[in-house]
């Protein structure tokens, strides 16, 4: 669809042919926002690079070797020259034969059997072997132990969102996020939206003021159902649970931790704070295994009285919305292609690059951000998103307990919270020492 504002396009495409690292790699151009008649600043347009630059070579290790696991794995080997995976980790053997099918298929790349690694203490003996760079991408609950392992050994680290399924989880991420920003490590974490050009072109008129100040927004991922795993002859309740890990709470952190982060982590960013606190709803209507709720609606404030309108839901044959909106004083945005002054004329879309075929030159978020991350490590330019990543996440929690327990539940209340969820003691694959609960407002604890 073309912009209705021609100008809009005319300036977008004298002003987006070079695209770097955004925050930091490159100069970023100055130029002149769309005017609602007020007076706004200068835009400050994002500069992406389509390929992180040569430089050292770097050396990889997977720890959850899934298909996000191997997805990452492609996308940071396809980021620039000079990369490699030399290592794996898994809890599972057949999830490190799947990982290496895929890095022969796909990139010639067949790892030494010796830097194979199986079972809980994997991550560990990965650690040993001369990686650079660890990609984090097993089930959340891991993730904090696994970062903070991470940067003790002084790796670069790659992690998938979210970072931590329970307050302290995300707690230790925050703390492990300065140790790895005093060691000049850098991280880069799974949130892709801050790593899409579209998104970055559309806040950078934002923070011009084209739209004045967002007093609300909307967010949203209505889906239909994930997925789930039934219960084979021969596994644990532990493997089951693991394998199934996206419906069980404490392995996942429910949906509105695990998926909706990204929505949530938009209204966090463009408006620049963390909401104070959340009244929500939350039921199970459909889901087959676990103890995960399939809905929620969730209410968050900011302060000065801003609130954020939060809902998702994973349930077949309903209405289906992924997507961000964002209400200002003199206009209104969605947050990944328009803003519209406070009539409804559009005052820009973003409009993606071509070449001469007309065929898009834009860099999927998915590889832009293993882009970013190889080099910002090769410039010395040092990106650590943890910190950010993890204060979203948290108040995706915030929002999860307060649908949870019917209760109005504040920010400060969540950094004071001992709330951990998962078993109790060291981890093995047999019986789970825990009773799944799923929660009923009004009776929850806390």
């Amino acid at each position: 669809m073309e912009p209705t504002n021609k100008t809009s396009r005319r300036r977008f495409l004298e002003n987006t042919a070079a695209i770097g690292v955004i925050g930091a790699i490159g100069a970023s151009q100055l130029v002149q926002s769309c005017s609602t008649g007020e007076k706004t600043k200068s835009v400050e347009a994002p500069v992406f690079l389509k390929s992180a630059p040569d430089g050292q070579p770097l050396k990889a290790g997977v720890v959850g070797c899934g298909g996000r696991g191997s997805g990452a794995a492609l996308n940071f080997l396809n980021a620039g020259p000079n990369l490699s995976v030399i290592a794996v980790a898994d809890l599972f053997q057949d999830k490190i034969d799947d990982i290496r099918k895929t890095l022969i298929d796909e990139k010639d790349i067949e790892l030494d059997d010796a830097n194979c690694f199986v079972g809980f203490d994997a991550y560990k003996k990965l650690l040993e072997t001369g990686v650079d760079v660890v990609i984090l991408a097993t089930p959340p609950f891991f993730r904090p132990e696994h970062f903070q392992a991470c940067v003790e050994a002084r790796k670069h680290v790659f992690m998938e969102k979210p970072v931590a399924v329970d307050p302290v989880g995300t707690r230790a991420v925050m703390a492990a996020s300065k140790q790895a920003e005093a060691a000049g490590l850098c991280v880069v974490t799974g949130t892709q939206r801050r790593h899409s050009w579209n998104y970055q072109n559309v806040l950078a008129r934002i923070k011009s003021g084209i739209i004045g100040d967002i007093v609300s927004s909307n967010v949203y991922w209505n889906q239909s159902k994930l997925w789930h795993r039934e219960q084979l002859a021969g596994w644990t309740e532990m493997e089951f649970m693991i394998r199934d890990w996206v419906n069980w709470t404490w392995l996942s952190g429910d949906h509105i931790v695990e998926q909706h982060i990204h929505n949530i982590d938009v209204s966090n960013w463009f408006i620049g704070k963390i909401p104070v606190e959340a009244v929500g709803i939350g039921s199970r209507q459909r889901r087959i295994t676990g103890d995960c709720y399939d809905n929620f609606s969730v209410d968050f404030v900011y302060d000065e009285k801003v609130h954020m309108q939060s809902m998702c839901r994973q349930i077949n044959d309903c209405a289906n919305n992924v997507s961000e909106h964002l209400l200002g004083t003199r206009g209104y945005t969605d947050g990944a292609e328009f803003i519209w002054d406070s009539a409804g004329n559009v005052l820009y879309q973003y409009v993606p690059p071509v070449d001469e075929n007309g065929e898009s030159t834009q860099i999927a978020p998915y590889f832009q951000e293993h882009i970013d991350l190889v080099a910002a490590i090769r410039t010395g330019n040092q990106i650590v998103e943890a910190e950010e990543t993890a204060r979203t996440n948290l108040t995706a929690i915030m929002g999860r307990q307060a649908a949870y327990t019917g209760k109005k539940v504040t920010w400060e209340e969540m950094m004071g919270s001992g709330l951990k969820l998962g078993p109790e003691g060291e981890l093995a694959l047999g019986p789970v020492d825990m009773k799944a609960v799923i929660p009923v407002p009004g009776s929850a604890p806390d």
